[in-house]
């Protein structure tokens, strides 16, 4: 377990750390705060944390299928004790009154695995981008994707304060928490150039056309916080 933990938290890619305009980084995250939500299909799901593969060929969403830590749970494990943590896939007006300190939206694909992953468009599946807009938009959040590939996320960029491409992290979702609330700093690098539109692809390294939205070996550090 602790080995795995330990590789969920060097795989992260910090993508997004702070809007430009303000020049102010999100992460990591305080731990005592009144408030926070954490919100999307993808926060309280192991399924979708493991994709396919997983137990059966095609993986499948939900808790059922095996023994792990959430997202959800992480969080919970980790934030100071007076910090209530809310879970919710919310509406504009929910977070609007909420007055949340912050927000962790997690959301991402279906596990798949072989050709009932083709997808032309690589969009995030509904409600993502939903969740996204209506949390995004209104209070600060850290968007973190969960997908074996690439995705879609440019429409969002400016919603979102701070982004990590999480992969497919496993059973040890706490290797998320890690690195979120900065008990370890962020380390990863891209494996493959992040694309803007599935217009671009396919695109490489060296190709005329290379204009990625991040490029191959981008990742953004960070360095563990002291106590917060």
């Amino acid at each position: 377990m602790e080995l795995a933990r330990e590789a969920v938290r060097k795989s992260l890619v910090l993508l997004k750390n702070g809007k430009l305009s303000t020049n102010d980084p999100l992460l990591p995250l305080p731990k005592k705060v009144k408030k926070i939500l954490v919100s999307g299909s993808h926060a309280d799901n192991l399924g979708c944390q493991c994709g396919g593969w997983t137990i059966t060929w095609q993986g499948l969403s939900g808790n059922n299928l095996t023994t792990g830590t959430t997202i959800l749970d992480a969080v919970k494990a980790t934030v100071n004790p007076i910090t209530k943590v809310y879970s919710e896939n919310p509406n504009s007006d929910f977070v609007n009154h909420g007055r949340f300190s912050y927000a962790i939206v997690a959301v991402g694909e279906q596990p798949y695995a072989e050709k009932y992953g083709d997808n032309l468009q690589l969009t995030i599946p509904d409600p993502g981008p939903s969740v996204i807009q209506n949390v995004c938009r209104t209070i600060k959040c850290v968007a973190v994707i969960i997908s074996g590939r690439p995705l879609v996320i440019e429409p969002y960029m400016d919603m979102i304060d701070a982004l990590i491409a999480a992969w497919l992290p496993g059973t040890e979702g706490q290797g998320v928490a890690d690195v979120l609330f900065g008990d370890y700093g962020f380390s990863g690098k891209l494996s493959r150039t992040w694309f803007k539109s599935v217009d671009q692809l396919p695109m490489n390294v060296g190709d005329p056309h290379y204009d990625p939205l991040f490029p191959f070996g981008f990742g953004l550090t960070t360095k563990p916080a002291m106590a917060n």
